[in-house]
């Protein structure tokens, strides 16, 4: 009876310490998140790698809200993201939709080093891509897929309301012209037929005087 008694308290043991390995710690800060770590985010044309393994890179990594994506590189590569797992696949922003952004790092030079900060913002899957060579560079490794979990949740700096929408401002009003109101009463009707009676009747009478 000891013995069943023994074997079943290291089974609960057991339990305990598997539920415990299997949850991950909560975080308690954010993280910034440098993509393919040292290697940068960099595609050699010459090549046509990649220089890093980002799937891999992505797969050792816990990702939240509030935290960034760091893009070393420059500007011979983009940095889009998408929400849309039909556009990842695709490798292209022909068709672009309201979930997919490209993120540039604030130069047109070509080669010119830049950081990209993307902050993330939505849990749930999301998916990041070069779109650059007309989709080469996705096509060769540059892309890798993310999960964000919920984490400390959006810091206030992320948790903004949206702009209100844009709103014409009011144009001034036009001031119309006067309107002249010609006022048809009976009793102006009259007394304008007499005004103009009596008038004939005075010239009427001037040309016989005269004659």
């Amino acid at each position: 009876m000891a013995i069943e008694k023994a074997m079943v308290s290291l089974f609960l043991l057991a339990l305990f310490f598997i539920g415990a390995a299997s949850q991950s710690p909560a975080p308690n800060a954010y993280t910034n998140h440098t993509v393919g770590g040292g290697a940068g985010w960099f595609f050699n044309v010459t090549t046509e790698k990649t220089s890093a393994d980002y799937s891999t890179w992505a797969a050792t990594q816990t990702f939240n809200l509030g935290d960034f994506l760091i893009f070393n590189t420059n500007t011979n590569q983009t940095v889009i993201q998408t929400y849309n797992e039909t556009t990842y696949k695709s490798c292209t922003m022909d068709d672009p939709s309201d979930d997919t952004y490209t993120f540039l790092g604030g130069s047109n030079e070509f080669g010119k080093a830049v950081t990209v900060a993307v902050p993330l913002t939505i849990e749930g899957a999301q998916y990041y891509f070069s779109g650059a060579d007309d989709g080469v560079q996705c096509q060769n490794g540059m892309a890798f897929e993310i999960k964000v979990g919920h984490g400390l949740g959006l810091p206030p700096s992320l948790n903004q309301p949206p702009p209100p929408p844009y709103v014409d401002p009011a144009s001034s009003p036009i001031e119309s012209p006067p309107i002249t109101v010609i006022d048809n009463s009976p009793n102006r009707g009259v007394r304008c037929s007499i005004s103009i009676f009596q008038v004939v009747f005075v010239l009427v009478a001037l040309v016989s005087y005269l004659v």
